[in-house]
């Protein structure tokens, strides 16, 4: 069978294939609407798939995404800092803000402990986590992970981890179906859930 497309188009339908969500249909309609794009605007996309891995590092404080040492959410003094809401990963908490109601910071795990998977905790980002809470002043956290094994295991580990410290701890209310991934709920579910979260640790 001949070659549909020419090779350098047919490269740019397998890069969008790798997308998640983009099937065969999308990729090719993806690729072939470059071809009408004008210059402007495909140098612009070819420079922002450059930058955006050369500029975007994680928060010195929260691991969420930034072009400096420190997030605007972390920088913003206007949030309240003895706030944090846990969560897996950065999409979790780009979920809340699209919410615009919390008005706390954040602290990205980058993963949920795992030992069938062979993710301890030391592997993602609970050290640091414990670090920053004691140079706060009766901060809460509020723990937004996933009613998974996973999810519950992460969490019991932090809570047993700050037994006997003056730290408030809360999870999201239920309501939340198990195993919802948080960056898949709608924004009046998430809200609500946040608005309604249970202190465990009293």
């Amino acid at each position: 069978m001949a070659q549909i497309y020419p090779k350098v188009i047919d490269n740019l339908v397998q890069s969008f294939k790798k997308f998640p969500g983009i099937g065969e249909k999308n990729a090719e309609r993806l690729a072939l609407y470059t071809l009408d794009m004008t210059d402007d605007d495909r140098m612009l996309l070819a420079d922002s798939l450059t930058l955006v891995k050369e500029k975007v590092q994680p928060c010195e404080i929260c691991g969420y995404l930034c072009e400096s040492n420190i997030c605007s959410i972390c920088s913003d003094e206007q949030r309240n800092q003895n706030l944090i809401c846990v969560v897996e990963d950065y999409k979790s908490a780009v979920s809340f803000e699209k919410i615009g109601n919390y008005n706390g910071t954040y602290h990205i795990l980058n993963g949920l402990i795992s030992p069938i998977d062979g993710i301890n905790p030391e592997d993602i980002n609970i050290n640091s986590l414990l670090n920053r809470l004691k140079k706060l002043d009766n901060p809460e956290i509020i723990l937004a992970l996933k009613s998974t094994i996973e999810g519950k295991t992460t969490t019991l580990y932090i809570t047993k981890k700050l037994e006997n410290q003056k730290v408030k701890i809360s999870r999201l209310s239920y309501g939340i179906s198990i195993g919802a991934d948080i960056d898949y709920l709608d924004t009046i579910t998430l809200d609500r859930a946040l608005e309604d979260r249970k202190i465990i640790n009293e």
